[in-house]
């Protein structure tokens, strides 16, 4: 490859993709709406609150089942590590902004451990079962049941201006008793504004659109769409992940060899991008591949036609050709879902327009806007700040150039086996009570923001307490 051929890939793109649904949301709404920036969340003590036991982990938060102690109601408790303030404020105010919305989970409170200044929060409880165990034992209906709901949350946040930016099974908790669903972790959630670039560090790597491996940084609603397929696939093939990558280079040459290479060179002459280097070694000339040559003996019952001409749909190079979550939800292979529902008396998912009317009658009203004390029911709650009146003039928070690591990585969490530096673990009672708990966490978190920080064992503080499975000893 010659040097001119080289620089060639670092040209600027002049091209702009606007999404083609709710593009212009957060320009129509007041500028408090969406300016997490300048946005101060409410904190209060977390007296009311008492750990129960460790459920995750994640790179920036730490994950606990716990207990509102005024009214025994199970809460989880997501404890969050030293971030850039702006990042928890985005986190809170996309929440806030989506309280109440169907299948969002429901931010109840915001705490504050005074004395380590470490903050927390609280959310509904889902008595949820792992996806690994509980996909191979779905049925079609189901899966045309749980795919439909999750449309829904995310037909409600692209109406509301709102990218998840990190849809995957881990981030989709079922109670399968309940038939309830829930999208968690808004972590890397973010305003959509129409020609602004975005941080393409965002999404696992199993769940990332074409649109981030090759660097287009004006991405919009679309990269849940594709997430969404990826897990779509995924149930229906009973392959999990459907694109299984050993890095983000391998990621899209394994999008490739099912899309096919042309679906993947059309795209990148379309937005006039380039790819870099490293795929002319890794990068052959794949054919398209049938979605029908994954249907085989053990998963058939799960894949009708209807349900691949969909996953035909969603799993698009182009990002500005995938259905829309409402469109989706249209589909065929939600007929009998649809059906159902009509039968049930289950409301029809809100369209943008009533939304944003419904948020205007509640901010006419002097409804919500601030984080229940720990009070609210599952799914009840009023959206703040979300009148349609207004105009969003200025710079949009959240700049590429500033965005740091974003993408999540999730860790499995052990025992802890030696002391910490601090001697947070050494001599330590064999029980504790679930207020110390807490409070040694919310130290850890201060320690780490410290100079010499705590150790890795540190952070692990509570495995003395619950066994590998979770469970409280």
């Amino acid at each position: 490859m010659s040097g001119g051929d080289r620089a060639s890939r670092k040209k600027k793109r002049t091209l702009s993709s606007v999404s083609r649904v709710y593009a212009n949301v957060n320009v129509e709404r007041p500028r408090p709406y969406w300016d997490y920036e300048t946005y101060t969340p409410t904190w209060r003590e977390p007296d009311n609150y008492e750990v129960v036991r460790k459920i995750g982990r994640g790179k920036y938060s730490e994950v606990f089942e716990g207990v509102d102690v005024r009214t025994q109601t199970p809460v989880v408790i997501k404890i969050l590590k030293p971030v850039k303030r702006k990042k928890i404020s985005r986190e809170i105010k996309i929440l806030e902004n989506l309280r109440g919305g169907p299948n969002i989970i429901n931010l109840l409170d915001t705490v504050r451990d005074p004395a380590s200044k470490t903050c927390s929060l609280i959310f509904e409880h889902v008595n949820a079962t792992d996806f690994k165990r509980l996909f191979p034992t779905l049925t079609d209906m189901d899966v045309r049941y749980y795919t439909y709901e999750l449309l829904k949350g995310l037909d409600y946040c692209h109406a509301n201006g709102i990218m998840h930016r990190d849809v995957k099974p881990h981030n989709v908790m079922i109670d399968h008793k309940k038939r309830q669903l829930r999208l968690i972790d808004w972590g890397l959630a973010e305003f959509y504004h129409p020609k602004h670039e975005y941080n393409v560090r965002v999404a696992s790597r199993y769940f990332k659109g074409p649109e981030l491996l090759v660097n287009l940084r004006d991405y919009d609603y679309s990269l849940d769409i594709w997430s969404f397929g990826c897990m779509f696939a995924g149930m229906l093939f009973v392959m999990h992940p459907f694109f299984h990558g050993k890095d983000n280079y391998d990621q899209l040459v394994k999008i490739a060899k099912v899309l096919g290479t042309e679906s993947l060179t059309d795209y990148v002459k379309k937005y006039k991008l380039t790819l870099e280097p490293q795929y002319d070694d890794i990068l052959g000339n794949y054919p398209r591949r049938k979605w029908s040559s994954y249907v085989t003996e053990e998963n058939k019952k799960l894949c009708p036609p209807e349900a691949l001409d969909l996953l035909d749909k969603l799993l698009v190079m182009d990002h500005a050709r995938r259905l829309t979550a409402a469109e989706a939800m249209q589909h065929p292979y939600f007929a009998p879902i649809r059906k159902m529902q009509a039968q049930e008396g289950v409301p029809r998912p809100m369209s943008a327009k009533s939304d944003r009317e419904s948020k205007a009658s509640d901010s006419a009203s002097g409804g919500g806007s601030g984080p229940a004390g720990g009070s609210q029911s599952q799914g009840s709650g009023t959206n703040s700040g979300a009148s349609p009146a207004g105009s969003a003039a200025a710079a949009v928070p959240g700049s590429s150039k500033k965005a740091g690591k974003d993408r999540d990585a999730e860790r499995p969490h052990g025992r802890v086996t030696q002391p910490d530096d601090h001697g947070l673990l050494t001599n330590r009672p064999r029980q504790c009570s679930s207020r110390q708990q807490l409070t040694n966490y919310c130290k850890l978190a201060a320690l780490e923001q410290s100079s010499s920080g705590p150790s890795d064992a540190a952070w692990n503080l509570g495995n003395e307490f619950f066994d590998p499975a979770g469970s409280a000893l």
